[in-house]
């Protein structure tokens, strides 16, 4: 016996469903011979309505020729068996019988596999809505009806009162959305069983043979044929054992627990769930969760696990935190994680860490497995892994790499992409990838909500810019050096074990305004090729109780993806020597200081704090940091270096500008800068050179703003410039 082929099947099924509606016809025929003309359906006669009359309903009616009927039934029955039998041999040799498959999925029985059948025929040939339209004397009714499957089967009244059942709404066909049951546009509010019956639009792809996505979830979901195994996986080994035991336990264990996924955007989340159902050889179907928090979320939960079943996936919602974080009511999400518990399949919840310690999801099973950002050598491994296959101008320092950027797996990924994607533009025919465009790709990928709690700093000062002693640039080499080599000497030298907290590192500026605290930081996060964000401290202190803390929190919550320097400006504002406990305000004054210092030991990044007076340091607080550099005021030698260098090589300078004399203020390189700019835009409105007579007029302008006393004396024979 050949086995069946799916449509061969369905053929063969729908024929039967075929000659249960032609025995049905015939008894009618047999039964009513008076209602049963060409004209049946167009309008009511008076022999239909003395025909009801002689047959009342419920149990008083007694059934004509039904002896006649249940035979021809049991006769159909016959033919079902021998279909069955062909299928079950069919199955036996891999066919792959989609009716089958459908009815395994939702569990259905011989009468609901044919009530989608007898929905399915008017959508394959027309001509059953003619022979629908007929039997139910209606010619508007083309779609078969509740009362209609019924009677097809059930010749007794007792038995369509029990088959109302199969189309409640927590039976199988309605729940799992196999059927729709339609009222006509004449029959609102009509009973149930005059409702008509239509099949779902993908259910009737399904059992034709074709698995394109439903089209109502098409928009936040998809399916994948994972390709990603254990192998491909850069974790942990003791955590890649775990996953590896959630395919072990789903192959030999029929309680089989829902998995639950915490972890950073890209911490390889997505990649797991891959490999695990590569192991047990499924699809994967991937949800966007955000779409359930809309009204109708538990029905769209439904419509997403029933493709899951019928592409044979498993659920994989992304993003799930979400809902647990949104306003929708509690109940709301409690009935639809119960909802989602009833995928008979493997189903991951994947989400930020906060989801691993959510009672509502433990309660119900779920059971967390925590990825965390990579550590240092996994991050130089991913490196490794992304840029095999790049054609690299130079040596790649992934060390480096690996240290400054704190990334998730996925984000190395899109690091490298965009920089393959900068390289490309500057020469599409072989695109090289350069060390300037892996940087420029990783600070793409860096938090960019940071801009809006601080300033971004466009780092353009190189070394040479800043006139320092040689101690002082030494110290801030040594600085750099830090941020350059810690991944080295905390993982690759094991100082990572010997640490709980302070692995970040922490720098303290300190001295004068205008030493050129803010531009070694600027020199500084260049060097290194980090973004450098400058916050003022100032600002964020606030008179109202536990609003300092709040804006503190938000600054390091986004700083731990930023992938930047937090350069804090002002420090003064807060970080003054902790007063005794006088009164509430000193109490408070207090915490907010204890606070910052702890998020700064937290901190695994670069922080840089500039104060104008160390002195009032607190102890407790300079034993945390890792760095201390004073910038004095310059020397005699330094100003002079300072003043020719504040005027760019294209200003024009005439011969009477007296530096020697210049060097006798002793101005900061702040103050300088500013004198040196005033004295220029003085001489452009003088259409001229910068001479001897704009500098003396702008260093007075500067010696007024900073308050301090100039005399006849300090001017000498310019000094009739100043008035």
């Amino acid at each position: 016996m050949k086995p069946y082929e799916n449509i061969e099947h369905l053929l063969d099924e729908l024929s039967r469903i075929d000659l249960l509606i032609r025995s049905y016809l015939e008894s009618l025929r047999e039964e009513f011979p008076e209602t049963v003309d060409e004209f049946r359906g167009l309008y009511v006669s008076e022999a239909e309505i003395q025909q009801i009359q002689r047959n009342p309903g419920f149990g008083c009616r007694q059934e004509i020729r039904q002896d006649i009927r249940i035979e021809r039934l049991n006769e159909i029955k016959e033919i079902r068996k021998e279909i069955d039998a062909k299928k079950e041999e069919s199955l036996k040799k891999g066919a792959e019988l989609r009716l089958h498959i459908l009815s395994e999925l939702f569990d259905l029985d011989p009468f609901e596999r044919d009530i989608l059948l007898i929905g399915l025929a008017p959508e394959l040939d027309l001509r059953y809505e003619k022979i629908y339209s007929f039997l139910q004397n209606d010619v508007t009714k083309k779609k078969p009806t509740v009362d209609l499957a019924i009677t097809l089967h059930f010749p007794t009244i007792k038995e369509k009162i029990k088959s109302r059942a199969y189309f409640s709404h927590a039976a199988s066909l309605r729940k799992n959305h196999l059927i729709h049951l339609l009222e006509g546009e004449t029959n609102a509010n009509s009973s149930l069983i005059s409702n008509f019956i239509k099949i779902d639009e993908r259910i009737i792809n399904f059992l034709l043979g074709f698995d394109e996505l439903d089209p109502k979830i098409r928009n936040f979901s998809y399916v994948i044929k994972p390709k990603k195994s254990f192998d491909d996986l850069i974790l942990p080994v003791d955590f890649k054992n775990k996953l590896m035991s959630i395919a072990s336990w789903y192959k030999k264990n029929k309680f089989r627990p829902n998995i639950l996924f915490c972890g950073p955007s890209g911490s390889g989340k997505k990649m797991a769930a891959e490999a695990i159902c590569k192991e047990l050889g499924i699809n994967l179907a991937i949800v966007d969760s955000k779409v359930l928090i809309e009204v109708r979320s538990i029905d769209i939960a439904y419509l997403v696990m029933r493709e899951a079943l019928l592409q044979n996936s498993a659920l994989y919602f992304q993003v799930f935190d979400v809902l647990l974080e949104g306003e929708e009511p509690k109940n709301s999400r409690e009935l639809l994680i119960q909802a989602i518990r009833t995928f008979p399949g493997l189903i991951f919840l994947a989400g930020t860490v906060s989801m691993e310690f959510d009672k509502g999801l433990i309660n119900n099973g779920f059971v967390p497995y925590s990825f965390p950002l990579p550590s240092y050598p996994v991050r130089k491994q991913l490196w490794e892994s992304c840029l095999k296959d790049c054609k690299l101008a130079g040596e790649v320092d992934l060390n480096a790499l690996a240290s400054k950027f704190r990334f998730s797996g996925g984000q190395i990924m899109d690091a490298t992409r965009t920089a393959c994607s900068f390289s490309g533009w500057k020469n599409t025919a072989s695109p090289v990838l350069s060390i300037e465009n892996l940087y420029k790709g990783c600070k793409v990928q860096s938090n960019p909500k940071l801009s809006s709690l601080a300033l971004k700093v466009n780092s353009r000062y190189k070394w040479e810019d800043i006139v320092l002693s040689k101690d002082i640039l030494k110290h801030l080499k040594e600085v750099s050096g830090f941020i350059k080599y810690k991944g080295k000497v905390h993982y690759d030298w094991g100082f990572e074990k010997k640490l709980s907290l302070g692995k970040g590192l922490n720098v303290l500026f300190s001295g004068p305004p205008g030493t050129g605290k803010t531009m070694a930081a600027e020199i500084l996060a260049n060097e290194v090729k980090l973004d450098l964000y400058k916050i003022d401290l100032s600002r964020l202190v606030s008179k109202y109780i536990g609003e300092t803390e709040k804006n503190l929190k938000k600054i390091f919550d986004e700083a731990e993806t930023s992938n930047s320097i937090l350069f804090f400006d002002e420090a003064d504002a807060l970080f003054g020597k902790r007063s005794e406990v006088k009164d509430s305000h000193d109490r408070y004054a207090n915490i907010e200081t204890a606070y910052l210092l702890q998020k700064m030991e937290e901190h695994e990044g670069i922080v840089i704090l500039a104060s104008n007076f160390r002195k009032n340091m607190d102890d407790a607080f300079l034993r945390r940091l890792h760095f201390t550099v004073e910038f004095p005021l310059p020397d005699e030698k330094s100003r002079e270096k300072i003043w020719r260098k504040t005027f760019p090589e294209e200003t024009p300078i005439a011969n009477d500008v007296n530096f020697a004399f210049l060097l006798k203020f002793k101005l900061s390189g702040g103050n300088i800068k500013n004198v040196v700019l005033a004295a220029s835009f003085l001489a452009a409105e003088d259409s001229m050179a910068v001479e001897m007579e704009h500098l003396i007029k702008a260093t007075k302008r500067e010696y007024e703003k900073i308050g301090k006393l100039f005399t006849e004396a300090d001017f000498r024979e310019y000094y009739q410039f100043c008035k």
